[in-house]
């Protein structure tokens, strides 16, 4: 069922910045984003970039030492968003780096939202051309561990995650 929510032209221009990696001079590597999550607007018509919930690739090393841990940290406990993870890992023949679409419906989140973000997930999906990985979480349980999403990226291959071995 489409709930007739719209995507923001914003939410495209970041999901196509993530996914073309040009190589680029190191200021705008920089900028580029590591983690980014989409929520809806306040009328429930349209999905955006939620300000301020964003790592960039300058921040590793600098403000943000774990990624993945920076990134699990965004996500609120009582309610629903969309997320976009740039995952960096490694298998035993080679380095990967894969965009993942996170669904992320919280127990704790109201009904309401939970069924609003449900019913409006492909109306994103469907502009985020070429995603191979796309991931439901409903807790933190399943999203604090890394091997989980290792496992999402390619099983038992995957070897490190952001430089972490599992």
């Amino acid at each position: 069922m489409a709930s007739g929510v719209t995507v923001n032209d914003e939410v495209l221009k970041v999901f196509n910045d993530m996914k073309v990696r040009k190589s680029s001079g190191s200021d705008e590597v920089k900028k580029r984003k590591k983690a980014v999550l989409f929520c809806l607007s306040e009328d429930k018509k349209k999905i955006i970039v939620e300000e301020g919930k964003q790592i960039l690739v300058g921040d590793i090393g600098e403000s943000v030492d774990d990624p993945y841990a920076c990134f699990v940290k965004l996500l609120p406990l009582n309610d629903c968003r969309y997320g976009l993870y740039d995952a960096t890992y490694e298998t035993n023949e080679s380095k990967k780096e894969d965009l993942v679409f996170i669904f992320w419906a919280p127990e704790g989140a109201p009904l309401k939202s939970k069924m609003i973000y449900a019913s409006s997930k492909d109306a994103i999906k469907k502009k985020f051309t070429g995603i191979k990985h796309e991931w439901q979480v409903n807790g933190l349980d399943d999203i604090q561990d890394r091997s989980t999403l290792a496992e999402k990226l390619g099983g038992s291959v995957v070897v490190s995650l952001e430089g972490r071995p599992l």
